[in-house]
């Protein structure tokens, strides 16, 4: 199976909208508001080599593919890879040839399917709206980030606002560089099955309870049954929870 990795220049406050200059948002461009190191950017010629297919939502296609195929120097390898693109919407007729073999994914099922039949890594460039969709269905499997020292306010993040459980990163590789730009690169774990969200409070998932009902419980440790904040007992699907 592959590993699908979403790669993103990121503000420090996780807008990823526009960051090369994409028309149609206030802060467009904003990666040049911070000096130019090319050291920062040799984690984009590792994944040129190393990925075996990339993944882009329909927007993202449009816009990449109108430009990259006349920059062979900067990217022979993404122009070469086989593409996938995420969309309901988007025609056979309106892929763009000579730019590699490209698919047309239609669900995140087939997003799944597509992971377990390529062996080399699948990288998901911009696509905000398709990288927290993925995030939100637990697809992504590794974040490559750079940071920028810049807070930009307003414009699309990269994780959504959906109430879901927990999920934890591992820090696999990290770098500071001199512009302020911090590369980090996480690999991701599951949910966290012991934890269940409702409302905006956070509860502890009790499987066993008698009657083997699932029950979420305020603050409750599963081992000894104590409730940590209180009492009170409510059941996850009576939220609709799991």
């Amino acid at each position: 199976m592959s590993q699908l990795i979403y790669t993103a220049f990121v503000s420090l406050d996780g807008v990823v909208e526009a960051p090369g200059g994409e028309p149609g948002y206030r802060n467009t461009g904003w990666t040049f508001a911070v000096d130019f190191d090319e050291d920062v950017y040799g984690l984009k010629a590792r994944e040129q080599d190393e990925a075996g297919a990339m993944m882009l939502g329909r927007v993202s296609y449009q816009a990449f593919s109108a430009v990259w195929p006349q920059m062979d120097d900067e990217f022979p390898r993404y122009n070469a890879m086989p593409k996938y693109v995420v969309s309901t919407t988007l025609a056979e007729g309106d892929l763009v040839e000579g730019w590699g073999t490209t698919t047309i994914l239609r669900s995140l099922d087939e997003v799944a399917a597509a992971k377990e039949a390529e062996r080399a890594p699948i990288l998901v460039h911009g696509s905000a709206t398709l990288a927290r969709n993925l995030s939100d269905a637990g697809l992504i499997d590794r974040y490559h980030l750079l940071v920028f020292p810049i807070v930009l306010g307003a414009g699309k993040r990269m994780w959504s606002d959906t109430d879901k459980p927990r999920q934890k990163l591992e820090l696999v590789e990290s770098e500071a560089y001199p512009n302020g730009v911090q590369k980090v690169i996480y690999d991701v774990g599951g949910f966290d099955p012991d934890v269940c969200a409702i409302g905006q409070l956070e509860f502890r998932r009790v499987r066993h309870w008698p009657g083997g009902v699932p029950t979420c419980v305020p603050g409750m440790d599963q081992t000894s049954g104590a409730s940590l904040r209180g009492p009170g007992i409510q059941h996850a699907q009576d939220e609709g929870g799991a």
